[in-house]
């Protein structure tokens, strides 16, 4: 097991350096310069080399990438062209906001889905199965920016019972519309992956065994068939958990949801180099962890890991 765990640990750690190495090289390949940007394109050339220099920006690629690692070591990300801020301070605050709308919404994806998709699975051919399908095929086919917006005027407006943007002071309230959003298709994705994984567990000898032995239909469900259903669907809650963390762009922007998503967009359409090295790297350690958590998971759910490992 810790063979297991330390090359999944140098896995990621590999993964995040060759993610640092090419987001760099494609945002220095990026055309135009922030440095006139910042300043204006009528600004003297003097001016602009005395910036540049002050950046770091004009020295060859390989001395400016090893720096930025130096700096990634000692836990500095920079400071933003724009605001001079720390990028470090800004993430820790915006991290927060992101991470709370992915979890509430993973929260209610995992739920809704896992809970639709074994009811569907244990009634397979009845009308609340075919429901279940027609309804998953919906919330798969939404796009999100249209989904939010049709929410957002149905509970905010034509029946006013959730605020329709913003944070509020922390409140939950604020919290529902943009967490559905972002959870409704994964949620129907993990009703249709529990739905297919618990037929597919159900159908196998071990279940007719549990049956004959007398165990009631939940303890066969709950007990013996879902556990052995749930890898397919930790790793799309995973991959999903992950992708929330760093594609949530559209909800927060549509619900004014002060977050990592907007931050990036922001930094993107200034070219503040500093500002979108430090969100995308923040993003892909997310979502690496995250990933790796799923591996540790695999451990505990699935004993052939242990054996093989």
């Amino acid at each position: 097991m810790f063979t297991y765990f330390l090359r999944r640990f140098l896995i990621l750690c590999l993964t995040l350096l060759g993610i640092t190495f090419v987001t760099f090289m494609l945002i220095k390949t990026l055309p135009g310069d922030p440095v006139q940007g910042l300043i204006g394109e009528r600004a003297e050339q003097e001016t602009v080399e005395r910036i540049r220099k002050e950046l770091g920006s004009d020295q060859p690629f390989v001395r400016q990438y090893r720096g930025y690692l130096k700096f990634i070591v000692t836990g500095d990300l920079g400071t933003s062209y724009y605001t001079n801020r720390k990028v470090v301070d800004d993430l820790k605050a915006k991290c927060l906001h992101t991470f709370e709308l992915a979890f509430a919404a993973m929260l209610f994806a995992s739920l809704s889905g896992i809970l639709l998709g074994t009811l569907m699975a244990v009634t397979r051919g009845s009308i609340l199965d075919r429901l279940g399908l027609l309804i998953s095929a919906g919330g798969i086919s939404l796009p999100v920016f249209w989904l939010g917006l049709t929410l957002m005027l149905i509970f905010a407006f034509l029946i006013p019972l959730l605020p329709p943007s913003g944070m509020g002071e922390g409140e939950l309230i604020y919290l529902i519309l943009p967490a559905s959003t972002l959870g409704i298709n994964s949620a129907a994705y993990i009703v249709r992956i529990t739905r297919s994984s618990l037929l597919e567990v159900l159908s196998q000898p071990y279940i007719t065994t549990a049956r004959s032995k007398g165990l009631t239909k939940r303890k066969v469900v709950l007990k013996h068939a879902l556990k052995n259903a749930l890898l397919p669907i930790i790793t799309l809650i995973g991959l999903d958990f992950g992708s929330y963390l760093n594609g949530s762009v559209l909800t927060e922007t549509i619900f004014g949801w002060d977050g990592v998503g907007r931050y990036a967009v922001e930094g993107i359409m200034r070219r503040d180099y500093p500002v979108v090295m430090g969100t995308v790297l923040v993003g892909a350690a997310f979502f690496v962890f995250i990933n790796f958590l799923v591996d540790l998971i695999y451990l505990y759910l699935d004993p052939r890991i242990r054996v093989r490992e």
